[in-house]
């Protein structure tokens, strides 16, 4: 980790990239990648140096800082969630162009690649070869491995600042959860996780890989002050019931059926409850699209029915934010290209358009917290 300001920025020219760029590709996808570029930098052409030259005005901006990760890796059913970022990205400056936020850019993806930890000497070697022109490098190579160092870094000089993380499948969320819980506790401040999904990613590993969309959540309980500041909203798909989680793991979760039995109000007041005898300072909010009903959200790599609505969602969301300082954020699993609902165009932009509205709740109290 370095506080060096210089050092930093010569680290993320290397490590990340334009924002959209994220997938490496000749021409899928090109005209979106075009017109988001135009819509950030105001021209299609020289779009590394313009992004190069932006990123001098980081100590400047925004409190919100926006980062693509654009790696599906660490998912395992449908895939596809590597395109969530370019896709958010334009439909947030599409439909919410007076945002205070800046763009970080994305992580360079390798995509057969999940964590270093996973790779021998010659395959790292080869692909620092591949990303910086130096198979001697001591640069990180794969997804998770540059997003937690790069954040390391981040965290350690802007302290102030937040990152709101648009994924990818939802293993995107260990660095980022990781990275952001330990430098708030290097700040001697108490955080909870507020995570949204309808699985309990509270695997220990899948089939032999600990860090993956279903085991995350299980990786990060350690870097918590206690592990029922993790706190999960709308499960309803698991193999177990609710009580094998929480007594496992310590976790607090509060299933979609119990939004729908009890009502969205006494969800709100159990959650507020718990945070206010714990001291919670701030929070991170982790919010996976199949949260919501798949009526909702279909263009996800696991669609799920009878989850939350984004009305219920929100009203969740706001009455945390009313209370509590929300400082870190994340967006994951939107798959443009793989909508299960047979409807095509309309319903990967009613994904698309959901997935937004949270997005920009979260930058916006991310950006005045």
């Amino acid at each position: 980790m370095t506080t060096n300001h210089a050092n930093f920025m010569n680290k993320i020219s290397q490590c990340l990239c334009p924002p959209g760029n994220g997938v490496f590709t000749v021409n899928t996808a090109k005209e979106r990648k075009e017109q988001l570029h135009q819509s950030i930098f105001g021209q299609k052409n020289n779009i590394n140096e313009l992004w190069q030259a932006s990123l001098s005005t980081l100590p400047s901006a925004s409190k919100a800082v926006i980062l693509g990760i654009a790696s599906d890796c660490g998912g395992g059913i449908l895939r596809g969630a590597n395109w969530g970022p370019l896709f958010v990205r334009s439909t947030l400056l599409e439909q919410y162009p007076t945002l205070d936020t800046f763009d970080l850019g994305d992580v360079r993806v390798i995509p057969h690649l999940l964590h270093d930890k996973y790779l021998n000497d010659a395959t790292l070697s080869n692909c620092r070869k591949a990303l910086y022109q130096d198979e001697n490098s001591e640069l990180p190579i794969s997804p998770l491995s540059i997003t937690e160092d790069v954040l390391h870094d981040f965290y350690a000089n802007f302290p102030e600042k937040g990152i709101f993380g648009i994924g990818g499948d939802h293993s995107v969320s260990y660095p980022l959860t990781k990275a952001y819980l330990q430098a708030k506790k290097a700040q001697g401040k108490r955080c909870a996780i507020i995570h949204f999904d309808a699985h309990t990613d509270l695997l220990v590993e899948r089939l032999g890989i600990d860090l993956c969309f279903g085991s995350w959540c299980t990786h990060i309980l350690d870097d918590l002050h206690a592990p029922h500041h993790l706190i999960q909203i709308g499960i309803r798909s698991s193999g177990k019931p609710k009580s094998h989680w929480e007594n496992t793991f310590g976790v607090k979760q509060h299933w979609a059926k119990e939004v729908q039995e009890h009502g969205v109000d006494v969800i709100i007041e159990n959650i507020l409850a718990q945070l206010s005898n714990e001291n919670i300072d701030e929070l991170y909010v982790s919010f996976d699209i199949d949260a919501l009903d798949d009526s909702f959200a279909s263009a996800t790599g696991t669609p799920e029915p009878d989850g939350l609505t984004p009305a219920e969602s929100m009203q969740i969301l706001k009455a945390l934010a009313a209370r509590y300082p929300i400082t870190g954020a994340d967006m994951m699993e939107i798959a443009p290209f793989t909508d299960s609902s047979g409807l095509g165009i309309a319903s990967q932009e009613k994904t698309l358009n959901a997935g937004a509205e949270i997005s920009a709740f979260l930058l916006e109290e991310m950006a005045r917290s």
